[in-house]
């Protein structure tokens, strides 16, 4: 046998327990550390009226349960205009149903007649799935029928996020995303530790990773104090600053399949989802 390093003296028999004791006080430490439990939209806090102009797409997709299911998330924009994701109206028009949206608190979906549901019409971007990654062009509105009163959030000038960039400034920005999807509190586990969908409006805060021509990567790593998106969060805002900023910058798209590390959103200020837009809401 190769022996690599100098000979330790051998250890007492008084040594060898109270090492082994040592190791099993900081083992439970570590056990009773991980287990303080969190709320989310992953790793995030119930939203209450924080966010009111943030909503939830629903519609009948699940024979089992009596109402509406939630769908994917999104924002209010103008009076009566819904922006989220082109991929969330396509699973509307594959199931057939009727569909609404709910800026609830809480959403049930055991509720066989919930109360508050807005009417409306899907649009979603004409080149939608057209434009590979360089655009995905994965935007959308829904026009309601009728306005729920609420302010709507603000858009993004021009460009707001390249000048940001080229100024030195995004990197140290904060970003708060709010949603409807599924819950995740436990750090260390795979995709088994998604809890599901309880219809509580989330938020978390997340920082900067990466920004691209049309997509801005956010981190939702909770071992960096992140939080972020599953499934259900698809369409919802991500604002430009803490849980008082009303800007919302870009939208969601996608995360990774553990819902813990990069969440990837489509920018609001570039020409091409501007020109989308501009056909249902004023510009800043």
């Amino acid at each position: 046998m190769v022996h690599i390093g100098p000979r330790q003296p051998p250890v007492s028999q008084g040594d060898s327990i109270m090492r082994r004791l040592f190791i099993t006080i900081i083992a439970l430490a570590l056990v009773c550390a991980s287990a303080v439990p969190a709320s989310a939209i992953t790793f995030g806090d119930p939203d209450g009226e924080l966010h009111p102009n943030v909503g939830v797409v629903v519609i009948d997709r699940n024979a089992a349960s009596p109402g509406p299911d939630i769908t994917c998330s999104g924002t209010l924009i103008s009076a009566n205009v819904f922006l989220t994701v082109a991929h969330c109206v396509d699973v509307l028009e594959r199931v057939g149903q009727p569909y609404w949206v709910s800026f609830a608190t809480m959403y049930d979906e055991d509720a066989s007649a919930p109360t508050g549901l807005i009417t409306g019409t899907a649009i979603k971007h004409p080149l939608w799935g057209s434009g590979g990654q360089a655009d995905t062009h994965d935007i959308a509105v829904i026009l309601l029928d009728s306005s729920p009163g609420i302010t709507p959030a603000e858009l993004p000038t021009a460009g707001l996020l390249d000048e940001l960039k080229a100024s030195g400034q995004l990197r140290s920005q904060t970003f708060t995303t709010v949603g409807y999807g599924s819950v995740r509190t436990d750090k260390t586990g795979g995709p088994n530790t998604n809890e599901g969908r309880d219809g509580v409006r989330r938020y978390a805060l997340q920082s900067f990773q990466s920004l691209r021509p049309n997509a801005l990567e956010l981190s939702q790593n909770p071992s960096t104090g992140d939080g972020g998106i599953c499934a259900g969060d698809s369409g919802g805002p991500h604002f430009l600053g803490g849980v008082d900023s009303n800007l919302v910058v870009s939208t969601t798209v996608r995360t990774d399949r553990w819902c813990r590390a990069t969440n990837q959103t489509y920018r609001l200020d570039t020409q091409s989802a501007r020109d989308f837009l501009a056909s249902f809401v004023a510009l800043p």
